[in-house]
């Protein structure tokens, strides 16, 4: 264990990037101990992504490059000002709904605040907003990404746990509008403190609008709903409801319609049965080049060939952080480092909500140091037996890791949103880093809800039947 561990910490310490440091380590430990031949390195890692789930990813950040040059984020923005940007402080709320839609559609943190982030952070300037106040808003509201669904930590958590990814999307949804509703707040706070006024006059018309806009996209599984009862069949009746949808969307030619319809289609989709979360990511990406190249009209096949080759740039270095820590998972289960640890921390407590409290402070200090997707894939192997036995809902587990990692992309040393804002900022790692500070508060207090009270998790699964 010492080995194995010791010299993943020493590689680290060194600089190596995180998935060579657990591959190296572990043929290092494979070649001193002996414990199995060195040929199961390439049989491990080739394993850890022979996995029908891990489709998904790919699939799910093409289609969150492909939204991006859509033009889809330009129109969020748009339908977010309409909606909120009256508010005092309006762009702040803007930012953070803004992120709330781009969720439903991207599945990662990076992306959002890559996407949104370059737009709401230069409008938040020009009006007067500080640089860092920007930053720290972005930030924090770019941890929606992997908490509202679709998100590709879940499809990993869920691939390693082996627990429903459709439940594990659903679970995130109040968890989602909770950690909305904290950031909202803070921003309230910030703005009368600093006396700020709305961004733009409120006008009945744009909020109108704006609230039709929501009210088509909710009435949507309704108009389906009702078209079944009156005998159609579902394919014909979703097939009539989008082609009305259309019609409507270009007649009236709103914000976001099409945009909002996205995670409708996804979530509504794999609740029925229709496809499951890997065939959702395909949808997704289907769904995305209807809008840039139909809809819109604002890809073309050089953007679409850019976003492809990112994609699988960006898939290859997820994938291989995979292959890495799968290898390095399995040694630490076969040296059995994990039921050491397991029973160590079962030496400290037999209390579920103790140990869950130690859990979160584990998490959370890993995911400053790890990449979220090589964290999932050490920890869920060493933390799942322990959270089953104390009689813990994997899924509930599920949303509490993934939460405690958001929050460790916001830091240093390895916290990727925190450099990829500072790039978009132009604000040194250090001004980045002091900005977010204050909205580790509002997240720090979500934290504590879903932790703490379960059902903000279990209770929309368990009323859509995918949940005990």
């Amino acid at each position: 264990m010492l080995l194995l561990l010791g010299g993943f910490l020493v590689l680290m310490l060194l600089g190596v990037p995180v998935a060579i440091a657990m591959a190296v380590s572990s043929l290092l430990y494979i070649l001193v101990s002996g414990v199995t031949p060195d040929v199961t390195l390439a049989q491990r890692m080739i394993a850890g992504v022979e996995s029908f789930p891990l489709l998904a990813v790919p699939f799910f950040i093409l289609a969150g490059n492909l939204m991006n040059i859509a033009g889809v984020t330009g129109r969020i923005y748009k339908f977010a000002v309409a909606l909120v940007g009256w508010m005092r402080g309006g762009l702040g709320h803007v930012n953070i709904i803004g992120s709330v839609i781009f969720s439903g559609m991207s599945g990662t943190a990076i992306a959002d605040a890559a996407g949104l982030g370059t737009i709401e952070i230069k409008a938040m300037k020009d009006h007067g907003y500080s640089t860092e106040f920007s930053v720290g808003v972005t930030a924090a509201s770019a941890t929606l990404g992997p908490i509202i669904p679709p998100s590709l930590p879940f499809v990993i958590y869920g691939m390693m746990a082996n627990v429903s990814i459709g439940a594990l999307f659903l679970g995130g949804v109040i968890p989602g509008v909770v950690l909305t509703l904290f950031m909202m707040v803070t921003v309230t706070y910030f703005a009368h403190k600093n006396k700020w006024g709305s961004d733009t006059p409120f006008s009945w018309p744009q909020l109108g609008s704006a609230g039709l806009e929501i009210l088509i996209v909710l009435s949507f599984p309704m108009a389906i709903w009702l078209m079944v009862l009156a005998g159609l069949s579902v394919n014909m009746a979703v097939v009539i409801g989008l082609g009305t949808l259309l019609l409507i969307d270009w007649y009236f030619d709103f914000s976001a319609v099409m945009a909002l319809m996205a995670p409708v289609i996804l979530i509504g989709g794999m609740t029925l049965g229709w496809f499951t979360p890997t065939e959702a990511a395909v949808a997704a990406v289907i769904w995305s080049l209807f809008l840039g190249l139909v809809r819109y009209r604002t890809m073309t096949f050089r953007t679409v060939a850019k976003a492809t080759f990112d994609t699988i740039e960006t898939t290859a270095s997820v994938l291989f952080i995979v292959t890495a820590a799968s290898i390095f998972a399995w040694l630490l289960t076969v040296s059995q480092a994990a039921q050491m640890l397991s029973d160590w921390m079962l030496s400290i407590t037999q209390n579920k909500w103790v140990f869950l409290a130690l859990a979160n402070v584990l998490i959370l200090f890993v995911g400053c140091f790890i990449d979220t997707t090589a964290a999932i894939t050490i920890l869920v192997p060493i933390l799942l037996p322990i959270v089953l036995k104390l009689g813990i809902d994997p899924i509930h587990f599920g949303l509490i890791m993934t939460l405690n990692l958001m929050i460790g992309l916001l830091h240093p040393p390895l916290g990727m949103v925190l450099f990829v804002l500072a790039r978009v900022a132009k604000l040194s790692v250090e001004r980045t880093t002091v900005a977010i500070l204050p909205w580790l508060v509002p997240l720090m207090l979500a934290l504590i809800a879903i932790t703490f009270i379960p059902e903000l998790t279990l209770w929309l699964p368990k009323y859509m039947g995918l949940s005990k």
